[in-house]
């Protein structure tokens, strides 16, 4: 009897082990995804090298695109509005975000810090 006391209060023991285990995953991965979603929108750093308003381009020394995955480097991205070159100047200090857009890198919110 005393056998199957344990056994049953064994199985209750880990049927709700997994269960709030299984619980802990799903939160996880809703705050992965709320993650996910605050890299896309958080601001990167960097500094404009050069201003292209025929190509419609930057020219940015960056700090990480933790969107993107990327390190800190200097390059070149489209920008999703052209009024955005008419803000910024050769050596201004911005915070940018940008994304992939149809194979493009492009910045798609700009301000000046």
């Amino acid at each position: 009897m005393k056998k199957a006391i344990v056994s049953i209060v064994m199985g209750c023991a880990v049927a709700i082990s997994a269960t709030a285990y299984a619980a802990g995953d799903t939160g996880n991965m809703a705050s992965g995804e709320q993650q996910g979603a605050d890299a896309k929108d958080s601001m990167s750093h960097g500094e404009v090298k050069k201003v292209d308003t025929a190509a419609g381009k930057l020219t940015i020394k960056h700090g990480p695109l933790k969107n993107l995955d990327m390190e800190a480097m200097t390059m070149v991205f489209k920008v999703k509005d052209p009024a955005m070159l008419s803000r910024v100047r050769l050596g201004d200090k911005i915070d940018f975000v940008a994304e992939e857009i149809n194979g493009a890198l492009t910045v798609t919110k700009l301000q000046k810090q």
